[in-house]
């Protein structure tokens, strides 16, 4: 069974959150933080996830992006790509 990993970072949300409840319904303050300190670490990732996310998807990094950058060129540069298209739609199914 493969979990992913968006799973697991939600798991320890909850388990973090019903900690915290139950400690604060004790009498006990175990996290100890504000709301101005909450609303700026979470707009700091908001803004990080925001750049990241943008700077990866406008550049190809992985060897897989590169080539398809390079296919997608040769493709806008081909005049005929429409009818090429069209020619192997034609021949795949076969003379028999």
């Amino acid at each position: 069974m493969k979990v992913s990993k968006w799973t697991i970072v939600r798991t320890i949300g909850i388990v973090l959150v019903l900690v915290n409840m139950i400690l604060q319904r004790m009498g006990h303050d175990v996290i100890d933080v504000s709301e101005s300190e909450i609303l700026v670490f979470v707009e700091t990732l908001i803004e990080i996830a925001i750049i990241a996310v943008g700077f990866w998807k406008n550049n190809s990094y992985s060897e897989k992006a590169i080539k398809a950058d390079e296919f997608l060129q040769t493709l806008r540069a081909s005049s005929n790509t429409e009818d090429v298209c069209c020619e192997t739609s034609e021949n795949e199914g076969g003379d028999l």
